[in-house]
């Protein structure tokens, strides 16, 4: 795996480790490893789920700014169009995402958090958008995904004014869905390995489900929703499933 990120395998869990010192700062070569490490948690039927994490000190305090500070708009649009669709492909890895929060997690750091399914921080951690102080905007994905998770008006509260979101605070707006006072990675794993435990296909299914049916009208999210549904039905899971409930049984699910 790549030098700044590491893809490590704990049974069916997969960890996504960014390792960047000091701050895991978001470059083109972390980019490049996150691109790989995101295909690979894809790819191998093995991994049932995934953990993001930047480390037990912060997760990461966003991009590379020394390396954007003189680009000319032309400069930049190639740069920042690969960081949206690296950060596109770890939202959409088809198996239950968790982001694991310690310490910072602002900037681009952020937008990649926002790519999990689900968001744990200690208790201690901080998260934000202070792209504004630097007289610009999020450009990976910030100002689409945060409203879809706080709406819009507390968006625009975060990103107009910059300001570092307490972890408290971020689970009382919906920003994360859990605060830890322990150790947030093994919380992040235990919980990982239960979703890796259950029926994949299904939780994939949701999970493409929920995500594009977000961003479409109700109707068509309908439709999408009824065939995802009918098609688990050609699953040994669904079989396994429903015969355990029928029979007052443990179901014991394959991924199949």
């Amino acid at each position: 795996m790549g030098e700044f990120v590491r893809l490590e395998t704990d049974g069916a869990v997969a960890t996504i480790r960014l390792d960047r010192p000091p701050m895991n700062a978001i470059n083109g070569d972390l980019l490049r490893d996150l691109q790989e490490a995101a295909t690979e948690a894809t790819m191998d039927e093995a991994i049932r789920a995934v953990v993001l994490y930047g480390g037990e000190k912060l997760f990461a305090a966003g991009a590379d700014i020394k390396m954007m500070a003189n680009l000319s708009p032309a400069q930049i649009k190639p740069v920042i169009a690969p960081m949206q669709d690296v950060f596109t492909m770890v939202e959409e890895i088809p198996k239950v995402t968790i982001a694991a929060i310690n310490g910072y997690c602002l900037g681009g750091g952020l937008e990649l958090a926002m790519c999990a399914d689900l968001r744990f921080a200690h208790d201690g951690a901080q998260l934000g958008q202070p792209e504004i102080k630097l007289g610009i905007i999020p450009g990976a994905g910030g100002t689409q995904r945060l409203p879809r998770l706080v709406g819009p008006s507390r968006a625009k509260d975060i990103i107009f004014s910059g300001r570092f979101v307490k972890a408290d605070e971020a689970e009382r707006i919906g920003l994360v869905d859990r605060v830890v006072g322990g150790d947030v990675y093994d919380t992040a794993l235990e919980t990982a390995r239960q979703y890796a435990d259950g029926p994949s296909v299904a939780l994939r299914a949701a999970k493409v489900a929920i995500n594009w049916g977000a961003r479409s009208d109700f109707r068509t999210g309908l439709v999408l929703e009824r065939e995802a549904f009918s098609d688990l039905f050609a699953t040994e899971d669904q079989s396994e499933g429903m015969r355990a409930f029928v029979e007052k049984d443990q179901a014991k699910f394959t991924g199949r």
